[in-house]
């Protein structure tokens, strides 16, 4: 259309105001007042392409464009072949309305089946409607349908083969149902699981099948058996993010297991430069997720083979140490984000992150919680990790204006600071008001001895800073807060066809926008 969204929704809008309603009355003598009303309506955007009325629908709101769909024949007929996304109320009762719908929204690749736990969803059968109607289907999210079974899941896995990302929890089906998916779905990037029913102790063991060299992504959430996916982790030769979040079991091994499994690909990509010869298609983990597990330094020690990590967390593990951490940071050197929630055990402190100083120059994000750190391992990291951009220190009893003042001296190229629960007062404040001079956005709470005057002074002396404090109102848009982890997605709700967006992420993450 060689037009930017502004200026479309611009012209659309001036065709909209362009709608002429006339009306007129006039005065009749002799037995009264007659009103006489001419209405004259004209409909502009009779000229518009169907493609050009389609990319605007996509900038409407969620009642929007349900009310746009029921303006006439012709809006409706576009509302449902430009809409790709849909969000469905998953009981049983929507069964006799699939064909209906299905047949409107015709270009649907992306699809959500939602029921909540006192009703009963849908069935195999309406899975089976669902992916003959929906060839063209990439992503599917289940939530609560409890009355798919395996047989379903793999009777769908057979007519989906162009699905690249399955998000499936609160479900009964279990091991065979993902397996057959993964044998039959060969484009499969992103898979995540959370609290299958299926997934038990003696569950067997779940492979990479026909995904193996196409997935990406796998996230393991609240499983009582998760360690029947190792043979999947271990299989998927271009994963890059792994995410195990909230499972039972002891998880060193399975950690072992991905760890000489880098380690195997690392010799091997050696040995193929020798030759001169390598894998291409063969990547190493970047990306990994732990928290809440019972994961040692046994652990921490493995995953450390996995030298290509940019992005780790460590969150709520409390058999992890300093000892752990250091072989992370002496190994994974390219390490651009760690998150690190200690839930206030005292054993990762000083020792680790001075390590991370030492060896991570490449730090951008740092996040500690229930990290009792110094002014000594906290300068460390200021002098040597100088691309450091987002920080949070939250939760820890050692961290006061000492540190805050080191912070403030040394991190020239911070952008983002957040402080909650720690010890600083009006001091810490002051030394930001002169320091850190990219910092553009800041967050203190929860720090009982700042007061409203030491916002109030910071903002005359950075006024062009963002600021959110206890005391203040003014909202930055900075969050830094525990919050549920994810991934952001868009859906149309279609029970009674309404549009939604919705959210999800994994716990306990800190988010530093």
């Amino acid at each position: 259309m060689g037009q930017s969204p502004p200026v479309v929704l611009g012209r659309v809008n001036s065709l909209c105001d362009s709608f002429t309603f006339l009306s007129s009355s006039a005065f009749i003598s002799g037995e009264g007042f007659r009103d006489q009303i001419a209405v004259e309506i004209v409909d502009y955007t009779a000229e518009l392409p169907d493609e050009c009325l389609a990319f605007v629908f996509q900038f409407l709101g969620p009642g929007d464009r349900n009310r746009c769909s029921l303006v006439c024949k012709r809006w409706f007929r576009v509302d449902g072949w430009s809409r790709h996304r849909l969000s469905l109320n998953a009981q049983s009762e929507i069964v006799s309305s699939l064909p209906s719908l299905f047949t409107r929204f015709d270009s649907v690749t992306k699809l959500a089946l939602r029921c909540s736990r006192k009703s009963i969803s849908l069935t195999d059968d309406s899975l089976l409607t669902i992916s003959i109607r929906c060839r063209n289907l990439t992503r599917l999210k289940l939530r609560g349908c409890r009355e798919i079974t395996d047989e379903g899941m793999s009777t769908f896995a057979k007519n989906s083969k162009k699905l690249r990302k399955l998000s499936c929890g609160s479900c009964m089906f279990g091991a065979k149902a993902l397996n057959a998916v993964l044998d039959h779905c060969a484009n499969l990037e992103e898979l995540s699981v959370k609290r299958l029913r299926g997934i038990h102790d003696g569950a067997e063991p779940i492979g990479p099948g026909a995904a193996a060299s196409s997935l990406k992504m796998i996230c393991l959430k609240e499983l009582v058996n998760g360690q029947s996916f190792a043979p999947l982790v271990v299989g998927s030769k271009n994963l890059k993010t792994l995410k195990i979040i909230h499972c039972l079991g002891d998880w060193d091994s399975v950690l072992q297991l991905i760890g000489n499994r880098n380690q195997n690909y690392k010799e091997n990509l050696n040995c193929d430069i020798n030759y001169g010869s390598s894998d291409s298609n063969s990547n190493p983990l970047m990306e990994i997720h732990l928290e809440r597990l019972q994961v040692s330094d046994i652990g921490l020690s493995a995953i450390s083979k996995c030298t290509k990590i940019e992005n780790l967390h460590i969150l709520k593990t409390p058999e992890c140490s300093n000892y752990g951490l250091v072989c992370v940071a002496e190994n994974c050197k390219l390490l651009r984000k760690l998150h690190i929630d200690g839930w206030r055990t005292n054993r990762i402190g000083d020792e680790g992150l001075i390590a991370v100083a030492k060896h991570c120059s490449n730090l951008q994000e740092l996040v500690l919680i229930g990290v009792n750190a110094t002014h000594v391992s906290l300068s460390a990291i200021a002098c040597n990790c100088s691309k450091l951009e987002r920080l949070a220190l939250c939760g820890s009893g050692t961290i006061g204006d000492t540190e805050i003042a080191c912070i403030a001296a040394k991190c020239m190229a911070l952008k983002k600071l957040c402080i909650k629960g720690c010890p600083i007062s009006d001091i810490a404040i002051e030394a930001l008001g002169s320091g850190c001079p990219n910092l553009v956005k800041i967050k203190v709470r929860k720090c009982r001895g700042v007061s409203s005057d030491a916002g109030e002074w910071l903002r005359e002396q950075r006024g062009s800073m963002l600021i959110n404090m206890d005391a203040c109102d003014t909202d930055c848009g900075f969050e830094a807060s525990v919050s549920d982890i994810g991934v952001h997605e868009t859906g149309v709700e279609v029970g009674q066809v309404t549009a939604v967006g919705a959210s999800t992420s994994s716990n306990g993450e800190f988010e530093l926008h």
